[in-house]
């Protein structure tokens, strides 16, 4: 009685997780959802980011021309989703949108300027995609790039100072009246992910390669004695 109890159990879980998946799940490897997930919360993990950058950089959104944060961040957020150039940065995306960004010269948004640009990049890194099936293929080694270039942006963030020695973004914070280390460990947590997902789709290929040699293989009759 206990194990029919279990078996319906599992029956109706089962019948539960297909109820709550969409049809376009059925064209998603493991891989493939993983990505699309990870995608996801490293956007929304970035968006949270610039959250608390407007609250520490008032003076940022009020430069971008829009009547609250929350205009600039749906603003930022739809370019990032949509693929649209953002108009203080020109045509700049990915890298040379992060690099500008952070640099002195700039003059405009930078917290929506910087947040734009890693966004950007993420979604180049990913094949410029942001949900992905069976017929997509990513590159794990872009993957990766796009983990380090973050680990060394949220190093320039921390860093880099204008001609006054003031930081041109403040963040973390370590003084006498307390620590906030928060964007520092939401950074890290796209790093993780990124490196995570580089490490599976790593091994999905080597497995696909090492699948297709022995099915040469065994193609071959072998000595049965």
């Amino acid at each position: 009685m206990g194990l029919c109890a279990c078996t319906q159990q599992q029956g109706r879980d089962i019948v539960n997780q297909f109820g709550e998946g969409t049809p376009r799940e059925f064209f998603q490897t493991s891989v493939d959802r993983m990505a699309t997930l990870s995608m996801h919360d490293n956007l929304q993990s970035l968006y949270l980011l610039m959250n608390k950058l407007y609250l520490r950089n008032p003076n940022q959104w009020k430069m971008s021309g829009f009547v609250d944060a929350a205009t600039a961040e749906r603003h930022i957020r739809q370019a990032i989703e949509q693929r649209q150039p953002l108009p203080q940065l020109g045509n700049r995306r990915d890298l040379a949108a992060l690099s500008h960004a952070l640099s002195p010269e700039f003059r405009g948004d930078r917290v929506g300027a910087f947040i734009y640009a890693i966004g950007s990049m993420l979604i180049t890194a990913h094949g410029g995609r942001t949900e992905f099936f069976m017929t997509d293929a990513i590159d794990p080694l872009f993957v990766n790039n796009a983990a380090r270039n973050i680990e060394k942006a949220t190093w320039m963030l921390s860093q880099r100072q204008d001609a006054n020695g003031v930081l041109l973004l403040f963040s973390n914070e370590i003084s006498e009246e307390g620590s906030n280390l928060s964007f520092a460990v939401e950074f890290g947590k796209i790093v993780a992910r990124l490196d995570l997902l580089a490490q599976m789709l790593d091994e999905r290929y080597r497995r696909i390669g090492l699948n297709y040699a022995q099915s040469l293989l065994f193609m071959n009759f072998l000595p049965v004695q």
